[in-house]
């Protein structure tokens, strides 16, 4: 192959088939397909190989030399794993887990050890709290009482219906903008589209998971709301990549919410289970943030529930603009769908 036939510019084909393409672009697509493959694998491999807890938070509550001796035994036992706080009792310390500020927390006493626990809020953190409390009550010769203040439903005792639900949560998003940018034309009526299967798919998934599997017990309304807005957070943000970047927006918006947003969620075991800075990372992307919100209003109450409020509709706010930009684009160069 001739020097010539490598740089020049490429020639039509005379039948109207494309010219081929450049070996730059060549080059360009294949290290770009490389570099998604590497971020899928860190993505999904990362949460399985590197999970172990770090600095969860968990109350204590007891008499100060106590307290020092069981905060001694569990560093020696766990480095980094839990990050104990200090409560006044017994009911302040279950007021902090209930306020989602906690996972659990140690109670000492004359009569030995009792250790909240919230399933709820991750039931691998609560095992943990278990087996380690256990442990501890066997090496100090004490009696150990396990109390789970937030527990799962009866019908869904490990939490597997969310855990199971959350990729159809995080996808539903994302097939719900590509069907409206497929078979709806007009800004308004895909932005419509969009927030009306975000509305009723919401609505429609919730009742699957909680009259269907038992996986929720709280108020129906809520939870479903709560669902809707994440679904909505990725539909509307596909949504305005694609209108702004074309096709390769939803191929963007799919990276953000399938390839980061899920593995990195921590809802199968606790964002704390993560190397960190990812865990923290996952609760600012789409599904981290509306498993959280989950969890807070079907679970606690709504406790808690600012934060990923805000980042779930800081993520529509996104989307918006993007397609505002994207439509403004489009109608300045007359190409308007």
């Amino acid at each position: 192959m001739s020097t010539a036939e490598t740089t020049a510019t490429p020639v039509p084909d005379p039948a109207g088939r494309p010219a081929p393409s450049r070996w730059s672009r060549v080059a360009l697509v294949v290290g770009g397909l490389c570099a998604v493959l590497l971020v899928m694998l860190t993505a999904f491999a990362l949460p399985s190989v590197k999970s172990s807890p770090q600095d969860v938070p968990v109350a204590i509550v007891g008499p100060d030399q106590q307290v020092a001796t069981i905060e001694d035994s569990i560093d020696q036992a766990a480095p980094g794993a839990l990050d104990l706080v200090t409560a006044a009792d017994a009911d302040a310390a279950e007021q902090m887990i209930l306020d989602r500020e906690v996972y659990g927390a140690f109670v000492l006493g004359q009569d030995g050890v009792t250790v909240q626990t919230a399933s709820a809020a991750s039931y691998s953190v609560a095992s943990m709290l278990t087996q380690a409390s256990q442990q501890l009550g066997a090496s100090a010769g004490v009696q150990v009482t396990v109390e789970d203040v937030v527990p799962l439903p009866e019908d869904d005792p490990r939490g597997v219906g969310l855990t199971a639900g959350s990729l159809p949560l995080a996808i539903g998003g994302l097939l719900a903008a590509a069907a409206c940018i497929a078979l709806l034309h007009g800004p308004t009526r895909r932005i419509a589209g969009a927030a009306g299967f975000a509305l009723v798919g919401g609505f429609a998934l919730t009742a699957v998971l909680q009259y269907g599997f038992g996986t929720f017990d709280g108020p129906y309304a809520l939870t479903a709301l709560a669902a809707s807005l994440g679904i909505g957070a990725t539909s509307m943000l596909v949504l305005g990549l694609e209108r702004l970047l074309g096709a390769p927006g939803i191929a963007v918006g799919a990276v953000i919410v399938v390839l980061l947003g899920n593995p990195l969620s921590g809802i199968t075991t606790a964002p704390e289970y993560l190397p960190q800075p990812w865990g923290a990372v996952g609760q600012l992307l789409p599904p981290g943030a509306m498993d959280t919100l989950l969890r807070n209003v079907a679970y606690f109450d709504g406790a808690a529930s600012l934060g990923p409020i805000l980042v779930l509709c800081g993520w529509i706010v996104i989307g918006l603009v993007l397609f505002a930009a994207g439509v403004a684009r489009s109608r300045r160069s007359g190409t308007e769908l």
